[in-house]
């Protein structure tokens, strides 16, 4: 699910609320990780560093054809589809539900989406409404369906095919809880070209800061892979890891980047983040301290992309780059799974691949829109 931007603001609110609970950790902490000490050389891993650049360049591509499916069942008639987000807030949430309010006018359904407000309650509320609507399918959109575990159990009671957007870690079908799939990217292709991103763009020698919160599973996974991705090459220094849950950042973000700025100085060269949000509450306290927005710490989000990430870095304000998700063509895969369980088909298996997004290569683009997928599935469809 991921963390999801102004999530906790909105889009992580759920997980955090309910990890915090289950985890007891300790909110917005910082690890340090010793005293920084540059590689012997401008290029700190030379092996390391020839691989990061070629992935680099290959996430960074934008293909001119359609790698997914091709081929499916034709499009079922009258289905209604009931979108449960966790916030309509969310630009992630709000972006796959216009990818399936775009679908649907082509395929002939009727989509309703049903916003949980981003609260336990709220969500809990909307999928029992959800639920009574009788529609022939449900998106759980955003949030870890096992917080809504009774809306769960019913849903399946009445045979009603569940689908995920970000609803757990992996893409693909789920059988606990009972998904026909959850449409996602994979979190380990996410976190190291992250990484990937931090080793070539410093030439293999950096002074780094990984942004989490470690109080979601989910996010504290993905930082202790890009940890890992990092730790490839030896030219890099970890300075520290910062423990903010999603749902401080904008209160925590800037006071915690002025502290790292005091401690570290000119030493902290990048930034990952699991999520693109700590960035835009990162940059007032960078804008105070006189940096300038398209020098260091370069910045990379390992995830999202929303809106508001692609206007930072296409304008060079204290953002480099995103790991994206591609929101819409999600919203149409939806809808795609969902003709394929109506039709006693099994689910497609595709999983888009990972993509770097920069100011060279968005050409001023504000969101991940890969292109192709509109005409396969029509014509899967037959529309």
């Amino acid at each position: 699910m991921h963390p999801s931007r102004k999530a906790a603001r909105n889009g992580g609110v759920l997980l955090a609320v309910a990890a915090t609970v289950l985890l007891g950790c300790e909110r917005g902490t910082s690890a340090g990780a010793g005293p920084y000490s540059p590689g012997p050389a401008r290029n700190g891993c030379p092996t390391a560093l020839a691989g990061a650049r070629q992935s680099v360049q290959r996430a960074q591509q934008t293909r001119s054809a359609w790698h997914g499916p091709t081929t499916g069942p034709p499009a079922a008639s009258g289905k209604d589809i009931v979108y449960v987000a966790q916030s309509m807030t969310n630009p992630g949430v709000a972006g796959a539900a216009r990818g399936m309010a775009e679908a649907a006018k082509i395929i002939g359904w009727r989509v309703r989406v049903i916003d949980g407000q981003g609260t336990p309650a709220g969500i809990q509320a909307a999928f029992s409404q959800a639920i009574a609507l009788r529609p022939s399918g449900i998106v759980i959109g955003g949030f870890d369906p096992r917080l809504t575990a009774q809306q769960v159990a019913r849903a399946g009671a009445e045979h009603l095919p569940l689908i995920g957007w970000h609803a757990v870690d992996s893409p693909g079908p789920s059988k606990d809880p009972a998904l026909f799939t959850n449409i996602t990217t994979r979190v380990q292709t996410v976190a190291r070209i992250s990484a990937d991103w931090v080793i070539a763009h410093s030439h293999g020698t950096a002074g780094v800061v990984v942004f989490t919160d470690a109080s979601i599973p989910f996010a504290r996974n993905k930082s202790e892979l890009i940890k890992k991705g990092l730790a490839t090459c030896r030219g890099l220094k970890l300075l520290a890891e910062e423990n903010i849950p999603l749902p401080d950042t904008s209160s925590r973000t800037p006071q915690e980047v002025s502290s790292l700025l005091s401690r570290f100085g000119d030493r902290w060269t990048h930034s990952v983040a699991i999520n693109d949000v700590y960035f835009a509450d990162a940059a007032p306290a960078l804008r105070a301290a006189r940096k300038k927005g398209a020098g260091p710490p370069f910045n990379v989000g390992a995830g999202d992309g929303d809106p508001s990430a692609f206007q930072r870095i296409n304008s060079r304000e204290f953002q480099t780059a995103t790991v994206p998700e591609p929101f819409s063509q999600q919203g149409w895969q939806i809808l795609d799974e969902f003709n394929r369980a109506f039709a006693g088909r099994p689910d497609s298996g595709y999983v888009a691949p990972v993509h770097l997004s920069t100011a060279a290569n968005s050409r001023g683009a504000t969101t991940w829109d890969p292109p192709g997928y509109r005409a396969a599935y029509r014509k899967i469809w037959g529309r």
